[in-house]
């Protein structure tokens, strides 16, 4: 209905062509993450009181999952990817929502926000979206992911080859092992060189928090990555046993809003793992409206890491626009 695109849809869902300046980083500041203390049962109790006090009525739920399509980096990291299931991803990114129901709910050219592969997988994601005509990114998760354990000119060459295949977005994962014995300067110089080796691809600085220890850490951990340069700071792999949380992304994005503070810099936000419902999609777009506001509700600063998702999604959107859960995948844009 008109209600929902003029309030809810349109409004929420274009994407705003901003010319935002990219984060440059700054020098090593220790101040930024000395003196840090978190308390833990507080942030939890406020991170569950926020989950579940705003929802969204029925009516405006159809409009905001057409949005979170749009914030989703539709993922393959599988040890069986081959050039066919990368070019059935790559045309599922392009036309996720089957068009009788973008045409319904006054919507038209819906893409998510990018595709995520393997570095030797990015060929063929290029090749793939250059023939169904679609420019959407190519992000690619390398050095080496997903434990951060090679050494260092090996996670420098592993980002340089996936930029040279035609990468545009690289999501690196840090040393956690940095991070644990508190050697926070090194840390700063590992992302700052990775970020160099991306050049014009954007790097988005996986953290995996599930294997911080402390939010301490965690605080720590998404500065050093926003002072060397990160574009992005990202809560996990999607392997670890521990993704992405509502406490662990409250601190974060706390993070995010002292560097924006610090330096005028702002950075983008992205939860991976552990993020598989139509609800659980709403619940994080809500999250970042009241955390950091509708700037954040757009792909250059916030994105969701997940690869059942929108199936999902499109589950719902089908549901809405026809009164019934689509039962085959005839029914279901592929």
């Amino acid at each position: 209905s008109s209600g929902i695109n003029a309030e809810y849809g349109q409004h929420y869902f274009k994407r705003i062509n901003l010319s935002m300046k990219r984060n440059e980083g700054t020098p090593f500041t220790e101040d930024w993450i000395s003196n840090v203390h978190i308390n833990l049962p507080g942030v939890v109790a406020v991170a569950n009181a926020m989950k579940g006090r705003r929802t969204l009525k029925k009516e405006h739920q159809a409009a905001w999952l057409m949005k979170a399509v749009t914030l989703i980096d539709l993922t393959t990291l599988a040890g069986d990817d081959t050039h066919s299931n990368v070019n059935r991803l790559c045309h599922y990114a392009a036309f996720p929502v089957r068009k009788a129901v973008q045409d319904k709910m006054g919507f038209g050219g819906v893409t998510t926000a990018a595709v995520c592969v393997y570095p030797s997988r990015v060929g063929d994601a290029k090749a793939a979206l250059k023939q169904l005509g679609c420019n959407i990114p190519i992000a690619s998760v390398a050095a080496g992911f997903p434990e951060g354990q090679t050494p260092l000119e090996t996670r420098i060459r592993e980002v340089e080859l996936a930029v040279e295949a035609g990468a545009t977005e690289i999501d690196i994962v840090i040393n956690r092992t940095l991070v644990l014995e508190g050697r926070w300067e090194e840390l700063y110089d590992e992302v700052k060189v990775l970020r160099k080796a991306c050049g014009e691809a954007h790097l988005k600085t996986i953290i995996a928090t599930g294997h911080l220890g402390d939010m301490e850490n965690v605080y720590k951990a998404s500065m050093i990555s926003m002072m060397a340069g990160s574009d992005f700071i990202k809560t996990s792999t999607g392997k670890e046993s521990v993704n992405a949380t509502f406490p662990v992304a409250l601190v974060m994005t706390r993070a995010i809003k002292h560097y924006h503070e610090y330096t005028g810099f702002k950075v983008g936000f992205k939860p991976a793992g552990g993020i598989r419902t139509a609800k659980d999609s709403l619940h994080w777009l809500v999250f970042m409206k009241e955390q950091l506001g509708n700037e954040w509700l757009q792909p250059h600063l916030f994105r969701m890491g997940a690869s059942s998702l929108l199936g999902d999604i499109e589950r719902q959107l089908h549901h809405y626009c026809t009164g019934h859960y689509a039962d085959s995948a005839v029914d279901i844009a592929m």
